[in-house]
This record gives structure tokens, sequence and C-alpha cells, in this order.
């Protein structure tokens, strides 16, 4: 039989245990050190995610350029955050959006049908030149958004910027955003003429076999210079920081109506190209709404990662310019830099001090 002074006597003994415990752990905390080496151990994991940054981006043989922000958090990692890069195809996203915007206003429809004419079939990466030849093809707005953005279709896109206004309308769209060092300067056709060194004639004298014939009349020295000049001009280009606020300005609501962002971002999310970039050696099933750009020397990937668990959303942005290795080692390096931003972000959950109020 339990006896109430024994009774008692337990539950002292228990307590004087639990203040034991208590005594021991904030004696260890008290040991663990506030800095290493002069740095507060909250920004220690940040920095050597900047020297990793640092250090993968050598292995892409050119020029790099990262922004990456947590959404929910506000943290933020970059290299080169504000020079200027080549944006190739991921212009295409400032297009978007800028037509989406048209779209809001009620100025365009989404089944708003369009029809290619054959001056329409522009040079390029897409699917529509390749296999169209005919007059007589009519696609909805909505169709040629997802050309544009899944498969990365320039006459497509060009269409679509017609649409949007054009290449200033989209840049003052981005004026108004506060993105001030994001440039949208030319339709694509323009934009590889300038790159492969030729001068286009009269549009309504455009056909896929007159470009291709302007291609053949070039040197491989001419096509060179205007490499260099291409990479020279600020016109369609882009600091890493500016895509990666555009991005952000996607995810969070506001930008665009509720259908029109749920549809941006449910096309950029099945993206057919860039598999080895930004996705390269993420976690199988991983959602990553992107866009990538290739042109010469330049290659990019920019999107929006989800990551696992309800950890929240990354922005970023990875551009690599003058590069002088080979587009698989380019996309080896980008899709390192992804990895250690996912893990950094996924595995180093944000401090009080870290989060923005």
């Amino acid at each position: 039989m339990r006896t109430k002074d024994g009774s008692s006597m337990r539950r002292l003994l228990v307590l004087a245990a639990l203040v034991l415990v208590l005594s021991l752990s904030q004696a260890c905390l008290a040991q663990i050190p506030a800095k290493i080496d002069g740095t507060p151990i909250a920004e220690l994991a940040p920095q050597r995610l900047e020297r990793e940054i640092t250090r993968l981006a050598k292995n892409a043989g050119g020029t790099v350029g990262v922004s990456a922000v947590h959404i929910e958090s506000g943290r933020r990692m970059a290299l080169n955050p504000s020079e200027r890069f080549p944006m190739a195809s991921t212009y295409k996203v400032p297009i978007a959006v800028q037509l989406l915007t048209r779209v809001d206003r009620g100025e365009v429809m989404l089944d708003q049908m369009m029809e290619l004419k054959p001056n329409d079939l522009h040079p390029g990466s897409g699917t529509l030149t390749p296999l169209l030849h005919q007059p007589g093809v009519v696609l909805s707005v909505r169709n040629l958004l997802e050309l544009m953005l899944r498969v990365s279709d320039n006459s497509a896109t060009d269409l679509l910027l017609r649409l949007a206004g054009d290449p200033e309308a989209v840049t003052a769209r981005m004026r108004a955003l506060d993105i001030r060092d994001m440039e949208i300067s030319r339709p694509t056709v323009n934009l590889l003429a300038d790159y492969e060194g030729y001068t286009l004639p009269p549009e309504r004298e455009w056909t896929p076999e007159l470009f291709r014939k302007l291609y053949e009349s070039t040197s491989p020295e001419s096509r060179r210079a205007a490499a260099r000049k291409f990479e020279a001009d600020l016109r369609d280009t882009s600091t890493p920081e500016a895509m990666g606020v555009l991005l952000e300005r996607i995810y969070r609501e506001g930008l665009l109506k509720p259908e029109s962002r749920a549809l941006l971002i449910d096309i950029l999310e099945r993206c057919q190209t860039g598999e080895a970039r930004l996705k390269g050696i993420l976690p199988p099933q991983t959602v990553v709404a992107h866009k990538t750009g290739s042109i010469g020397g330049s290659t990019n990937d920019v999107g929006i990662i989800t990551l696992p668990d309800d950890a929240g959303h990354v922005a970023i942005a990875i551009f690599v310019k003058s590069s002088v290795k080979g587009v698989a080692e380019r996309e080896r390096a980008i899709a390192q830099i992804s990895r250690a931003v996912y893990d950094f972000f996924l595995y180093q959950p944000p401090t009080p001090a870290s989060v923005k109020p």
C-alpha cells in the first residue's frame, strides 16, 4: 500500500530531476558560441552558400548571374545580381505578363483567333515554322501562349509581342512594376538577325526560305563578329535581380488576376525545354515553373521552385553569358547551383533575424 508521505517524496524527487535537467540544458546552451571566428552563427550558412555558388559558377566557363529569393521569408542569395545578361528566350516571361495584363483589362481575349501568314513563320526555336509551310493556319491566343512558353516557339512569340503592344509596351509594363534593369527591345526575328549578322528586308518578303538564304549569305567570321557585338548590346537584357523580382511578383497575388496568374504558372510548370537546367538534379517530381533561354554563349533558366513539406517557394534566375564551354557543361552548372539553393532553403529554416517584417 502506498503512503501519502511516499507519494510526496516521489513528487519532490521528480521535480528535483526536472530542475536539474533544465539547469544542465541552459548550461549547455550557454556554451554554444554566438559567433565563430567573429561571424554570427546565423550568417554562416548564407555565406557558405554564396561561396558554394561562386565555386559552382566556375564550371559554366563564362560569367554567371544568380538571384534566388525564398518568397515566404524574403531571404535572398545572389551572384552578380546587378550585371546585365542577354535574356534570350527568358524574355518571353515579361512578354507573357504584358499580354495577360491586356487580357485582364479586356483588351485581348484568350480565345481570340489569329491567322498565321507566311511572313509570320520566323526562324529559331519552336515548332510552327518547321511544321507549317502553307498559309491558312489559325490559332487562339491561348494556343500561341502555350507554344511560346512550353516549347519556346519564336513565331508564336512575335505574334503575341505584337498583340501585347510591341517591345516598348512590355518594357513600360516592367517600369510600372518598378523593374528598371530589364529591357525588351526587339521581336525574336530581329534579335536573331542581329545575332547572326544579316539585314532583314521588308517584312512582306519574309519567308522561311528567305531566312535560310540570309543565314547562308553570312560567313563564320562575320557571324563571330556579330555575336561579339550582340553580347555587348544592352537591348533585350536583364539583371538576375530584375528577373527575380518579376518572378516573385508573378507568384504573389496582385500582379495579374487570379485566373491569369494561375494560367501563367500552370503553363510554366509544363515547360518542355531545359530538363537539365534548374530541374536537372532536383529530386524527382519537384514542381518547377520555369522558362529557358539560349543564344550563342548564353544559357539561362528562370523560374519558381516549390519546396516540399510546405517549406515555401524559391524565385530563381540563373544566367550564363560569354561561355567558352559547351551547352551541357553550362546546364550542369545551372543544375548544381539550383540544387545548392534548393537544399539551403529547405534545410536552413529562417531565423527571426533573417525574416523581413
